[in-house]
C-alpha cells in the first residue's frame, strides 16, 4: 500500500514537470524569431583542465573529453549593410552595430527601442536573451563579440525578467559573454534588434 501511494505521488510529480515544462516551452515572446536556426559555434577554442588551466584538447577516450572546443556548430555569418546594421545569417535577426553609447534603465532600455527610428526603420525592440546570448563569440574576450560588432565594456540589457526577484532582469556582460541578472535601476547599454534581413 505504501508503495502503491509512493508510485501514484512519482506519476503525479511527473505529469507536473511535463505540464511545467509545456506551458514554459510555449510560453510566448521566448523565441520570436519564426525561423530561428541551431545556435552558431560558440567560437570556443581551446581546453581547460579542472582547474581551469589551458590545456591541449584531450583525445577520444581520454579524460576531459568532449569539451566545446571539440565540437564544430553552424560557422557565424554576418552581412555588414552598411547604414550600421548588421543582419546575422543563421537567425535572420537584424542588429544594431553598435550603441548610442547611452546607460539607461531595463523601462527606459524597452523605451528607447520600442521608439527608435534607426536605419529607416521603425519595428525594432529589445532582444530577448537567449537572441542577444546568439551574438556573443566565447572565443573572444574583451569584448566577446565579433569585431564587426562596437561593443562598451560593460553589461547589455535583455528583455527577459530574472524570475526569482522582479526587481531584476536579465543582462549579458560583453567583457566574457557571461549572462547576469541585474537590477533594473542601474543604467547599461542597449543594442536593439529587429526580425527580418
Amino acid at each position: 500500500m505504501g508503495q502503491q501511494s509512493m508510485d501514484k505521488g512519482g506519476r503525479g510529480v511527473r505529469q507536473l514537470v511535463r505540464v511545467a515544462v509545456c506551458v514554459f516551452l510555449l510560453a510566448p515572446g521566448m523565441v520570436q524569431t519564426a525561423e530561428w536556426k541551431p545556435l552558431p559555434d560558440t567560437g570556443q577554442r581551446k581546453c581547460y583542465d579542472t582547474g581551469g588551466k589551458e590545456i591541449p584538447c584531450p583525445a577520444q577516450g581520454q579524460p576531459l573529453y568532449g569539451q566545446d572546443a571539440q565540437y564544430v556548430g553552424i560557422p557565424r555569418a554576418y552581412q555588414d549593410h552598411g547604414d550600421e546594421t548588421i543582419t546575422d545569417r543563421n537567425s535572420g535577426l537584424m542588429w544594431m552595430k553598435g550603441d548610442d553609447g547611452t546607460g539607461r534603465t531595463w523601462q527606459d532600455a524597452f523605451a528607447y527601442c520600442d521608439n527608435l527610428v534607426f536605419a529607416g526603420r521603425n519595428d525594432w525592440r529589445l532582444p530577448n536573451r537567449f537572441e542577444l546570448d546568439s551574438i556573443v563569440d566565447y572565443g573572444r574576450s574583451y569584448p566577446a563579440i565579433n569585431p564587426m560588432f562596437r561593443c562598451q565594456a560593460s553589461f547589455y540589457w535583455s528583455s527577459v525578467p530574472y524570475a526569482g526577484d522582479p526587481v531584476y532582469a536579465w543582462g549579458i556582460y560583453f567583457n566574457d559573454g557571461g549572462d547576469h541578472w541585474l537590477d533594473k535601476i542601474n543604467k547599461y547599454y542597449v543594442r536593439c534588434v529587429r526580425a527580418g534581413r
